[in-house]
């Protein structure tokens, strides 16, 4: 190699990290081919979420003529099992298999519990909606039973996965290594959107039962790829018996981590609302034709990928993970603003703005949240905080999206109504206030998390705590 060849080389490894928030994600406990193998968890809880939201959605409504309040009950039971993340998270850090694993046994019977869920996913639903000679009750309880299964799987797998990283992952690459795994996430989503898109594009019986059951086979296979030797056998047994309520009792109070949860469900709730809205409002509201609607969800990757790398990057150079979450919150209620304001100025590019904003917020915002979990949990404890995070999140969104859909049909049939005025008389009211509601609670999340944004400085008096904002270590370099 020549000497022109050589620096060209040097130069491209310098740029490549700089550019690319997890491209020096990668360290010698937690090599990048590791860590990427190890991701694919997050692949598969990307193909799981978009099969029951969006395409299973869609058909059970559209091709199998399921009525709607009955496909949201069932996409609203893997809900259920939010909650319990904590507790998955928690067992996952005192458990032992025989074989000396904490981590590897949950993510593997989580996954054993997508694989059956979609397994039977097809043939329910076939049954519920009517095209067979059986009695529908049977449909609906093996679909109800499907769903329940796939959540159980998909919040089991989620949680214990994150530990998993996390347990791998020195502290210096965290941050890091949370990009590329809600990167992942996205990547996962994407591509099996598509997919899904293009295999049941001339829909029949037949294809839907191919093509769900292909989704739980390859969730089988990488999650086995994932999880091949990541996790080093240990003890057999653990040290001493803990109790979850002492547990918990612990962790709720250590590090506020109260009002870090709270935070985060504020945070979440108030970034979720939207999600059944936005194309709705681009169409009904601002007349965009369907194709157009429809890259709003690129929009919204597109700006959450962006605020995961501006995430991971802040975090690498020393910023708080409170601090990063609480811009997150801010970005989300000027983005809000946009949406809102795109109706009166018919701007279908004000529009584009504030989506593209709110995923910015939402990355911003999700990865801040999560590595400040990370960051104070105590190694014993890593698995009970992001579950607990897993919980707050998962819980708080769904809610939010159900408490959307309610709001804004009232809003609109009291706007209708005349009682608001004739000013307000307009499709766009009930996703108006739907908007303000947001923002209402994404203040909320800033007034929440303010109080977390401190930290001890090197050299100074323990227990002395200075704000970040006046802090000359973070103006001087941490966000440059």
């Amino acid at each position: 190699m020549n000497r022109a060849s050589a620096a060209l080389v040097k130069g491209l490894m310098r740029v490549g990290p700089g550019i690319l928030p997890f491209a020096d994600a990668g360290s010698a406990e937690l090599p990048l081919p590791r860590l990427l193998r190890l991701s694919l968890f997050q692949v598969t809880v990307g193909m799981a979420a978009v099969l029951l939201i969006g395409t299973l959605n869609r058909v059970m409504i559209v091709e199998l003529g399921v009525p709607s309040w009955l496909v949201a009950l069932m996409l609203s039971l893997p809900l259920i099992f939010a909650p319990f993340r904590a507790l998955i998270g928690f067992r996952s850090d005192t458990h032992r298999s025989v074989l000396g694993w904490r981590r590897v046994p949950y993510i593997w019977f989580g996954t054993m519990m997508q694989f059956g869920g979609l397994a039977i996913m097809p043939f329910a639903l076939l049954i519920l909606s009517g095209d067979t000679t059986g009695p529908i009750i049977i449909g609906q309880a093996a679909a109800a039973l499907a769903f329940l299964l796939v959540g159980a799987g998909l919040h089991t797998v989620q949680t214990v996965g994150l530990a998993l990283a996390t347990d791998l992952a020195p502290a210096h690459t965290r941050p890091r290594v949370v990009a590329l795994l809600c990167a992942m996430l996205l990547v996962g989503m994407g591509v099996s959107a598509l997919a899904f898109g293009a295999l049941l594009a001339n829909f029949s019986a037949i294809r839907l039962i191919q093509v769900v059951q292909g989704a739980a086979v390859v969730t089988v296979a990488l999650n086995c790829v994932a999880l091949w030797k990541q996790e080093a056998r240990g003890e057999l047994a653990p040290a001493e018996e803990v109790d979850f309520r002492d547990a918990w009792r612990r962790f709720a109070t250590t590090g506020r981590a109260r009002r870090r949860l709270l935070a985060t469900a504020l945070g979440a709730a108030g970034f979720s609302m939207q999600d059944i809205l936005l194309e709705p409002y681009g169409g009904r509201v601002l007349h965009l034709p369907v194709g157009a609607t429809t890259a709003l969800t690129a929009m919204l990757a597109f700006g959450s990928g962006v605020g995961l790398a501006i995430a991971a990057r802040w975090l690498t150079r020393g910023a708080d993970a409170h601090r990063v979450a609480g811009i997150g919150a801010i970005v989300g209620v000027i983005a809000f603003c946009a949406v809102i304001f795109a109706a009166p100025a018919d701007s279908s590019t004000l529009f584009g703005v504030g989506v593209a904003l709110i995923g910015l917020g939402g990355g911003l915002f999700a990865h801040g949240t999560m590595t400040a979990s990370m960051e104070t949990a105590e190694p014993k404890d890593r698995g009970l905080a992001l579950g607990a995070w897993g919980a707050a999140q998962a819980t708080a969104a769904g809610l939010a999206i159900a408490a959307s859909g309610f709001l804004n049909d009232i809003a609109t049939s009291i706007a209708a109504s005349g009682v608001l005025g004739e000013a307000l008389i307009s499709p766009a009211t009930g996703y108006g206030i739907v908007y303000v509601v947001e923002i209402i609670l994404l203040f909320a999340t800033v007034a929440v998390i303010g109080p977390l944004v401190r930290f001890t400085q090197p050299g100074v008096e323990e227990g002395k705590e200075f704000d970040l904002i006046t802090s000359p270590s973070f103006n001087s370099g941490a966000m440059r």
